[in-house]
Formats: C-alpha cells, sequence, structure tokens
C-alpha cells in the first residue's frame, strides 16, 4: 500500500485493515491512546488520521468502547502496527476490526516527517492506495468531489430518532445529533438524564414536542460556516431551553451569537491542557477543533469558561441570561479524561429552569 498526497509525495508501506482505496484530509492526532474510540468518532468523517504516538493496536478492539454506530475515519496512518494486542478486553485486532468497516491503514511510514509536513502546510488532500495504482489514477481520487460539510454531518448523523433511558429518571434531554459520541450520552444518563438523539436536520417544533428540559447540540464533522440551517434553530431555542454544545456544537452556537471562527492551520487533534477561567484550575481534555473563536469574544453577556493554554483561545463559554453553555473539547473523555464538570453544569441549568 501507499499514501499518496496532493502534492505529488508518495510513501510506500505495509497495509492492514481492509484492502480499499480511502481519500480525505490528513490530520495528525497526538494522543497516546484511544485509537478506536478516534476511528469510530463521527467528527473524523471525511478524515484520514496519522498517529504521532509510535505503536498503535497494541491493546486491540474492545466491544463497548466503540463512540458511534456509525464509521468516522477514512482511514489510518501509523509507524508501527501491533497484531498482537495484550488486553483482556480485547474481543478483535484493530487490523480486523478496520477490515470488518472496510477501512484502509498503512504502516511503516516516517509519521514525524509527514506530521511536519502538515504542520508546515495544513491539513493536506491524501490518499491511500494499493501500490499497483498507477500516478494518474491517483490523481484522479484526490481532484474528486468532496463530500460537502452537510454532507458529512448527514452522513455522521442518525436518520431516526432514537433513545437513552436510565431508571428513575430526573431529567429528559434532547440531543441534535450531528455526530454524537455514545460516551457523551452515557455521561448524560449517568447524571439521571432519559436521552432522545435527534437527526441533525431536525426542527424546532419536532425538538419542542418532547417537552425536553435541555438541548445538546453534539460534535461533529465539516465547517460550522456552512450550516445556516442548524444555527438558525439553535438561535430559536436559547431562552426557550437550556443549550449546551459539544466540538461542532460550540462552533454552531457561537456563529448564532455572531461570533466569528478562523480556520487554524493543521487543526488540534488529541490531548490538550484547558484551564478554567473561574478557578485557573488546568485540566486535560481531547481536542478536535479546525477552527478557533480567537482569544477574545464581543458578545458581552457571553461569558469565557475555558481557554486553551497553549494559544489562549476560548474554548468554553456560558451565557447566564439565557442558559447557554458550550465547550470546544470533549469533556466526557473517551479518550481522554472526564475532569471536566460540563455536564454536571449542565444538570444544574436544568434545575434552576425547573425550580424558577
Amino acid at each position: 500500500m501507499k499514501l499518496v498526497l496532493d502534492n505529488g509525495m508518495e510513501f510506500c508501506g505495509d497495509g492492514f485493515g481492509a484492502c480499499e482505496t480511502a481519500v480525505g484530509d490528513l490530520v495528525f492526532n497526538t494522543s497516546v491512546v484511544g485509537y478506536q474510540e478516534m476511528l469510530s468518532d463521527p467528527s473524523y468523517a471525511g478524515k484520514i488520521v496519522l498517529m504521532t504516538y509510535p505503536v498503535i493496536g497494541q491493546y486491540g478492539i474492545a466491544d463497548e468502547d466503540f463512540e458511534s454506530k456509525t464509521i468516522g475515519a477514512s482511514g489510518l496512518v501509523v509507524r508501527e502496527y501491533c497484531d498482537t494486542p495484550s488486553n483482556f478486553r480485547f474481543t478483535q485486532t484493530l487490523s480486523e476490526n478496520m477490515e470488518e468497516r472496510r477501512i484502509p491503514g498503512i504502516s511503516g511510514l516516517d509519521t514525524r516527517m509527514l506530521t511536519h509536513i502538515i504542520r508546515d502546510n495544513g491539513p493536506v488532500r491524501a490518499a491511500i492506495v494499493p501500490d499497483s495504482f498507477s500516478s494518474d489514477a491517483v490523481r484522479k481520487l484526490l481532484e474528486g468531489g468532496r463530500d460537502d460539510d452537510m454532507g458529512l454531518v448527514r452522513r455522521a448523523s442518525c436518520t431516526k430518532r432514537w433513545f437513552s433511558r436510565t431508571p428513575n429518571h430526573a431529567f429528559d434531554v434532547v440531543v441534535l445529533d450531528c455526530g454524537v459520541k455514545h460516551s457523551a450520552i452515557a455521561a448524560l444518563n449517568a447524571l439521571g438524564c432519559n436521552v432522545t438523539v435527534l437527526p441533525f436536520d431536525s426542527g424546532y417544533d419536532e425538538i419542542m414536542s418532547f417537552h425536553p428540559d435541555g438541548v445538546m447540540i453534539s460534535s461533529g464533522p465539516g465547517d460550522a460556516h456552512r450550516m445556516g440551517s442548524i444555527v438558525e434553530v439553535i438561535k430559536t431555542l436559547r431562552g426557550k431551553v437550556p443549550v449546551v454544545g459539544t466540538g461542532l456544537g460550540f462552533e454552531l452556537i457561537l456563529l448564532g451569537y455572531g461570533e466569528k471562527l478562523e480556520k487554524l492551520r493543521c487543526g488540534e487533534y488529541g490531548g490538550a491542557p484547558v484551564a478554567q477561567a473561574s478557578s485557573g484550575r488546568i485540566i486535560s481534555v481531547h481536542c478536535n477543533r479546525s477552527f478557533t473563536a480567537g482569544d477574545k469574544l464581543s458578545t458581552p453577556w457571553l461569558e469565557v469558561s475555558y481557554r486553551n493554554v497553549c494559544d489562549k483561545a476560548v474554548v468554553g463559554f456560558e451565557c447566564a441570561k439565557e442558559k447557554v453553555s458550550a465547550v470546544q473539547f470533549h469533556p466526557e473523555g473517551g479518550p481522554g479524561s472526564c475532569e471536566s464538570d460540563f455536564f454536571e453544569k449542565f444538570i444544574k441549568m436544568m434545575e434552576d429552569v425547573r425550580n424558577a
């Protein structure tokens, strides 16, 4: 197998997973663990993920650790692939599962050099193809049509509503599924919430027909600037019911307030330190962001709740006036830590509205 970049560079390696072709934006992830969660994270739809950690596959695949029912990443690039997992929980090797999900992988490449290429030039269009593919055939693949941003969300979202219930629930939450992760729903269930998951294109009336105590806009793939219909729905929900967002949801809510987002040169994928604005406490989170809100917000009633320690960018905000809160990271972990109190604050918002 070989990895071919849109600048003509080719890298030959050993294939694992499915013997398929994959085309997408090549991005690097700095996490040490969590390859299963990343591959099944809908936020990675349309991307080929390069892992900077040198050995991948060493703990295999565990059935209960998948983050979605859908396929996330298009392909996987690693320095060294391990096909002999050591983990009492594993049910398949990484390669076996990728073959089942028709995701190709390639190992034996200089991932450090590839990471530098991405850092210098931003995400590059890349393809994983068999060695037999000619340069012309690869070029046609790379020049082929991309999924539009709404197409990526459509691919990541459910098509029909579904429910995740918990005994003796205290709240009913609707999740607008732009590419929701199972661990986010599990976190809400653990805090006493019955969850109804609706497709991304559900309107205000459909959402409110479930009489939710709160609404969550999930993470997902794509550019929020091209999802105006979702932004408009969010604007109608504000002030009617507590609204929270993660990842893409953060960006969609911010655009609804008239804030600006700028494209990051190479994005931030993997573990990152963020500081809680109120206490200064620094926590470790898992980020998956291609855009930044900068270091300040222009809307006066939005209060910064978290900042990225490295670039001081706003990665969390709250609006007490309209009971809105959002973060540009994965507060549920999976992979990463669960140090954020994001979901607990969501529960507090719903309690405050109920008791008002």
